[in-house]
């Protein structure tokens, strides 16, 4: 892997995760379209995914620091009373019990998603149908909830929903703002909500794979590591802060177009044998 390629893929990363455009499915097309070979290094990958996790999971701490404080210090309010009184106790318990079903989806079929799900076939089918559903659920929605609106039991409903989005090109931002506007929740509450239930998970992967790294080190890709993580951290700061400041004007018609669009050209490339319609392996996660 060259620094251009470490940045590349830092900057899809950043700019991916949190858009509804599906993180995972550009990770992978990404290096499928620019023909690179890098993803089939397995120390390569590990190493990797840790430094595009943590500039992200970084990334939307910088922008959410306020945030993250304040229901931190909400739940363990709540947990010392042993009551649910105030809406910022109720919001933190749906973040903490919205996180679990990711979480043990996430861990029980891992492997799976690694091996089965990753095909860019597969993953421009999953761009272009989430993209329509999710301007269809977006357009025909009322918008009279706001982030105050939610508690437990609708945060484990978007948590719920948010587990479908270990198939590469379904988005764990775009199947939350999904059901967050199906439920009547306003697009810029949708979008905030699916963040700061998003980074736990992102933490908890960064984790789980920087595991790793303890024993094993960087095997070489300390510059590629150091620049994917700035990459991710900086493009994640910028588009979650550009993409709440659009959604209070704006709908989500241009994410399902460019789902589209990139659907297409997946599905052009295979057509016309310019590139395989599946790979060995998923690639980076």
């Amino acid at each position: 892997m060259t620094t251009l390629q470490a940045i590349v893929l830092g900057l899809t990363q950043g700019v991916t995760e949190f858009a509804p455009v599906s993180s995972s499915g550009h990770l992978i097309l990404v290096p499928w379209l620019f023909n690179w070979t890098i993803v089939n290094d397995p120390a390569l990958n590990k190493t990797f995914d840790v430094a595009l996790h943590i500039g992200t999971l970084i990334g939307a701490l910088a922008y959410f620091r306020r945030d993250v404080a304040k229901y931190l210090a909400a739940w363990a309010h709540s947990i010392r009373t042993r009551s649910m009184s105030t809406t910022d106790e109720r919001l933190a318990w749906a973040i903490v019990i919205g996180t679990i079903p990711g979480a043990i989806a996430g861990a029980a079929f891992e492997n799976v998603i690694t091996e089965k799900l990753g095909q860019p076939w597969l993953i421009a089918v999953m761009l272009a149908a989430l993209g329509v559903v999710l301007w269809l659920v977006d357009a025909r929605s009322r918008a009279d909830r706001g982030l105050d609106s939610i508690g437990p039991r609708t945060g484990l409903a978007i948590g719920a929903a948010q587990a479908l989005a270990l198939q590469p090109g379904v988005s764990r931002s775009g199947i939350t703002m999904t059901l967050s506007r199906a439920i009547g929740i306003d697009r810029e509450s949708a979008a905030r909500f699916s963040f700061l239930l998003a980074m736990p998970i992102i933490a908890g992967a960064g984790v789980a794979k920087g595991a790793g790294l303890i024993h094993t080190g960087f095997q070489g890709y300390g510059t590629q590591f150091l620049w994917g993580f700035v990459a991710s951290a900086t493009s994640g700061f910028l588009v979650i802060w550009g993409l709440l400041g659009y959604l209070r004007r704006h709908s989500y018609k241009v994410f399902m177009w460019y789902r589209l669009a990139v659907a297409e050209l997946v599905l052009i490339m295979i057509a016309t044998g310019a590139r395989s319609a599946t790979i060995h392996g998923a690639g980076i996660s």
